[in-house]
């Protein structure tokens, strides 16, 4: 399970030292793609081959966008010696990740932010908000 909240910075060449605890739950080489509301998802190659089944299990009409989306951009990473990833140029920009990153465990995947976006992502997260969510959950 991947947990966690860690912020880093980007440095001139686009790379970000990727979380030792992330690391660890992803493997040695993972992938990282276009994610919703303008962040990255990370995902181990496991998940992405379930991810990829359940994608191409779908109708074309539905699947075919998705596939789009997420394969077009996805870049296959392995972290160097200092644990650094780089992140190809489009990734970047798709993101608007330019210094601040943090980099957060969402159980199967993880994602990248732009530091900024996360906070105001994170600034309307409310208790109210959370608190139905759970409820529609059951808990």
């Amino acid at each position: 399970m991947l947990i966690g909240e860690y912020e880093h910075s980007i440095d001139t060449k686009g790379r970000i030292i990727f979380p030792v605890k992330l690391r660890e739950g992803l493997g040695e080489k993972f992938i990282v793609t276009k994610g919703l509301d303008n962040c990255l998802f990370v995902y181990s190659l496991t998940e992405w081959e379930r991810l990829e089944q359940k994608i191409k299990e779908l109708p074309m009409v539905k699947g075919g966008a998705v596939q789009k989306f997420l394969f077009a951009s996805a870049s296959l990473v392995e972290a160097d010696k200092q644990g650094r990833i780089l992140i190809p140029a489009n990734l970047r920009s798709y993101a608007g990740l330019d210094k601040d990153v943090v980099v957060i465990g969402v159980s199967v995947r993880a994602e990248i932010w732009d530091k900024a976006r996360w906070e105001e992502l994170c600034s309307k997260l409310t208790s109210d908000v959370i608190g139905e969510a759970m409820e529609e959950l059951g808990f």
